[in-house]
């Protein structure tokens, strides 16, 4: 199956330049891969499962007009929301060097004007709150909504991509939460509504 073909089995509905601009991060991440292990993810077939996962929110949350991605490594799910989300301002935290230098380079190649690379942890970054804020493997989520308070506010959502444990997470914190955690395959999505 093409990235396209996996995309459209998900109900998630790209422009062939996204469908394009997917393809060459496939590239651009396998290339830069062999040299700096930016992620586990070596293969073509494992880099689009990191992409469909990456996208698979989108049939089911708001489309935001600001996005903190905290912790966005390789890209996922950040970057790969970016293309999906060209009207959505985007910025990207990530403290490690090689990861930085990497989303600054794919964002500058494939002309992602709506990309802004913040080279450091999200505790450090300053800005006006975003309409949502992801995270993929960071940190539980008590921990992450401590860490991004002040980037956020109460139109503030949030979208944590997590596996088995986020429901002892949630019932970990300490204030009410208006949420979903939709599941799909080994992944739940936890999305915490504004």
């Amino acid at each position: 199956m093409t990235l396209q073909e996996k995309l459209k089995a998900e109900e998630i509905d790209l422009t062939q330049e996204q469908i394009g601009q997917l393809e060459a991060f496939r590239g651009y991440l396998e290339e830069w891969n062999k040299i700096h292990n930016l992620t586990g993810a070596r293969t073509k077939e494992a880099i689009d499962r990191n992409i469909v996962d990456s996208l698979y929110p989108l049939t089911f949350i708001e489309h935001p007009h600001s996005l903190l991605d905290v912790g966005t490594g390789a890209g996922f799910p950040g970057l790969v929301l970016a293309i999906a989300l060209p009207q959505t301002r985007v910025v990207l935290a990530e403290p490690l060097k090689k990861r930085v230098a990497f989303l600054k380079y794919v964002a500058v190649s494939l002309g992602l004007s709506n990309v802004t690379v913040e080279p450091k942890r999200v505790e450090r970054v300053e800005g006006e709150p975003f309409a949502l804020i992801s995270s993929r493997a960071v940190t539980n989520t008590k921990l992450l909504l401590t860490l991004t308070e002040h980037l956020a506010n109460e139109k503030s959502a949030y979208l944590f991509y997590k596996g088995s444990r986020v429901f002892d997470e949630v019932a970990d914190v300490q204030i009410k939460l208006a949420y979903d955690i939709v599941q799909k395959n080994q992944r739940n999505y936890l999305y915490i509504k504004a």
